[in-house]
């Protein structure tokens, strides 16, 4: 029992710190608009010291008219129209002090959301790979529009709530010493209240955003793939996986909101119980003439007023809650590391000075340390080899391609481009002398223009319509209503004429090495032959890997390495490897001979 008890603490005390570290990055954030910040905590005490001393006013005005014939006219219409312009000012102050408070929150959430977006492109792949788009998406929007809804009530309501208090106490000990010790010392009760309910509501919104960004993470998956869950019948199965989170959420989401609800009624009883001992003890004062009825009415304003604060700072500590929860799986985000940084003095060589020579030197990688995959691996690729990388699935052929990009580091061992260790070069330079061409697609919802020149913004359209002519690409594009300027997209094209895209992107560029990976998996025999002519031109002189399962592409490499276990376990022409008769030659009978 003690045992679980300290466990419970201990919890409890890592999310108060949690949610207190989270607090703490907002405030960061916020820090660098303080001049803004400065301008709505003046208006927001002014605004409050104007709406408190209307009510001082009011009371004024029901003490000049106490009985028949003791009704002081002219001065009551004075007070009135004092109190007219008093409520045109403080309603102008408030205007503008509410959009000081939208533009501190929405440039707030728009750093946030830039400084998120731009960790996601330093992110190393192996975070990427572990975590679903979906989620990382529901981050960077949801759980930051949730920021936003929470910071915008802070800053409306808590600003004005604490100076509330204080300017409330001020004008109420001018009053009445004793009624303002009273009100004093219960209302904080409600404040305790309202404490006690929020240190409960903290884990069930962070529960909560957790589930909303598995459930987005689920339907980006089920809706993008939508074509293969109903091929293989997926439907029942799916809407069942998305029935459990849903009801999770459900679940998650009705505690915090029960949990959060019972906030305002406590406090609300707890302020009406005040108030009605204002009410008995200003009476008391006013039958013993230690009070006048219109300072009675100011107290019972202020009482209510003094309460009212409590009530507001309740529930913005409630949503601030569901705002932190929110706010600590961003940052949880921002907080990554990011690749691991270039060393000082790396290098950036020109692609016209790269010839190309590419050796791995005993490498050694796998993606768990646990698992072995690629071990002692050496290979060498002088100038202008083609090299091709056959084997069964999950051998290691991809994994090789990650090295030479950079995309993961070697665990043991160097590559090393024209002699130099690739870590020795900055990683955009080493990419951009690589040429990649996957069997996996990707295109902007932009022009035609705009997906092809991705790799040389400033290509004129004379040479992007060479490259595409190049890559037969260009049958295609003139036929669009737009050619070079239609709007495509992933849904718009086939899968062959976005993978000619791709190859086009490639031809534009003409860097000194090449990476084909399934290139022409998705496009038909006969333009596959013109392709395979394309790339013969633009392979020369030039080093390239290709990765083929298809081994009539590969027949003309000058170097096959055929990897198995991570390891190559032959090498030679495709001449050599068949006479060898080994592994080689049993995929190419598999494939060609029936």
């Amino acid at each position: 029992m003690m045992g679980n008890k300290n466990n419970q603490n201990n919890t409890g005390s890592e999310k108060r710190g949690e949610s207190r570290k989270t607090l703490g990055q907002v405030l960061r954030y916020i820090g660098a608009y303080r001049i803004l910040l400065a301008l709505s905590i003046l208006l927001a005490s002014a605004t409050v010291i104007i709406s408190l001393y209307i009510p001082i006013l009011f009371g004024d005005t029901i003490d000049y008219m106490i009985g028949a014939g003791q009704v002081d006219l002219p001065r009551i219409l004075q007070v009135l129209v004092k109190i007219g312009v008093l409520i045109g000012v403080c309603a102008a102050m408030q205007w503008i002090m509410n959009t000081v408070n939208n533009r501190i929150t929405y440039h707030v959430v728009r750093d946030i959301r830039n400084e998120a977006f731009e960790k996601i492109q330093h992110l190393p792949l192996s975070y990427l790979d572990s975590h679903s788009s979906g989620d990382l998406v529901s981050r960077v929007i949801a759980d930051v529009d949730q920021l936003a809804d929470g910071l915008l009530m802070g800053f409306t309501q808590l600003f004005s709530g604490i100076v509330t208090i204080i300017v409330t106490l001020i004008f109420m000990l001018s009053r009445s010493v004793g009624i303002t010790i009273l009100v004093t010392v219960l209302t904080p009760m409600s404040f305790l209240v309202a404490r006690f309910i929020a240190q409960r509501t903290y884990s069930m919104f962070r529960l909560q955003s957790t589930s909303r960004g598995r459930q987005t993470a689920l339907i980006e998956e089920l809706i993008g793939n939508q074509k293969i869950v109903r091929a293989f019948g997926y439907e029942q199965r799916g809407q069942a996986r998305f029935d459990e989170i849903n009801d999770e959420l459900e679940k998650y989401s009705l505690r915090a909101v029960f949990f959060s609800s019972l906030t305002n009624p406590a406090t609300r009883f707890v302020n009406s119980v005040i108030y009605a001992l204002v009410a008995l003890a200003g009476a008391w004062q006013v039958i013993h003439g230690m009070l006048t009825v219109g300072g009675l009415s100011v107290l019972l304003s202020y009482a209510n007023q003094y309460t009212k604060p409590f009530n507001d700072i309740s529930s913005v500590v409630t949503e601030l809650q569901n705002a932190l929860a929110c706010a600590a799986r961003i940052f949880e985000l921002i907080e990554q590391e990011p690749e691991s940084a270039e060393k000082p003095g790396t290098l950036a060589p020109e692609n016209e000075d790269v010839q190309g020579h590419v050796a791995l030197q005993d490498v050694s990688f796998s993606y768990d340390k646990s698992v072995k995959l690629i071990e002692h691996l050496s290979v060498e690729a002088r100038p202008g080899m083609r090299i091709a990388i056959v084997g069964p699935t999950g051998c290691g052929k991809t994994t090789l391609i990650n090295l030479l990009m950079r995309f993961y580091d070697v665990d043991q061992g160097q590559i090393c481009v024209d002699g130099t260790d690739i870590r020795e070069v900055r990683r955009d330079s080493l990419r951009s002398q690589y040429g990649m061409v996957l069997q996996e697609t990707w295109l902007r919802n932009a022009t035609v223009r705009d997906n092809i020149n991705i790799g040389k913004p400033d290509a004129t359209d004379e040479e992007i319509i060479a490259a595409a002519k190049e890559a037969h690409s260009w049958s295609f594009i003139r036929r669009l209503p737009q050619q070079l300027d239609t709007i495509v997209s992933d849904e718009s094209l086939s899968q062959g004429q976005k993978q000619l895209l791709c190859i086009t992107r490639v031809m534009l560029v003409k860097p000194p090495m090449l990476i084909l990976d399934e290139a022409t998996s998705s496009i038909d025999t006969r333009t596959e032959v013109r392709i395979q002519q394309a790339f013969a031109r633009l392979m020369e002189g030039r080093t390239s890997f290709i990765v083929a399962h298809r081994l009539s592409t590969i027949q003309n490499a000058d170097c096959i390495l055929v990897m198995r276990g991570g390891k190559i376990i032959e090498q030679g022409d495709h001449e050599t490897l068949l006479a060898r008769g080994g592994f080689y030659a049993t995929l190419y009978r598999s494939q060609f001979e029936h």
